[in-house]
């Protein structure tokens, strides 16, 4: 493991959890909690800041892998998962179609959704 490479997501996934969680009071204060107007702007946000640092980095920026590292795994993985989700469905479906990338798409939120429905069950269940 290379020390800086984990400072640099430590660093990022600080800043990236500070923002995500900044930007959740603000939408929620601006638009109301009834929606979860702050999340959907995180995770798209999020994607879209993701697809620009991979290309910037892909085409023109050189970057240390530090600073990549911070901001793509640390920043944008503080800030929010569902950033990597997505590019990995993309990079899914341009290697290997639709159809495998629309699968684990699909995976990804069901199996989170009953992730998170059996987590709160099991816990209810030894905690009431």
């Amino acid at each position: 493991m290379n020390p800086v490479a984990i400072l640099s997501v430590a660093v990022g996934g600080a800043l990236g959890s500070v923002v995500r969680y900044c930007v959740g009071i603000y939408a929620g204060r601006m638009l109301g909690t009834a929606f979860p107007w702050g999340t959907l702007f995180i995770n798209v946000s999020a994607s879209f800041l993701l697809g620009v640092l991979a290309e910037a980095f892909s085409l023109r920026f050189q970057a240390t892998q530090a600073t990549r590292i911070l901001l793509v795994v640390g920043f944008c993985g503080g800030y929010s998962t569902f950033s990597t989700f997505s590019l990995e469905a993309v990079a899914l479906a341009n290697r290997g179609g639709i159809v495998p990338a629309g699968l684990y798409a699909v995976a990804s939120v069901v199996l989170s959704v009953a992730g998170l429905v059996a987590g709160l069950r099991i816990t209810r269940a030894f905690l009431i």
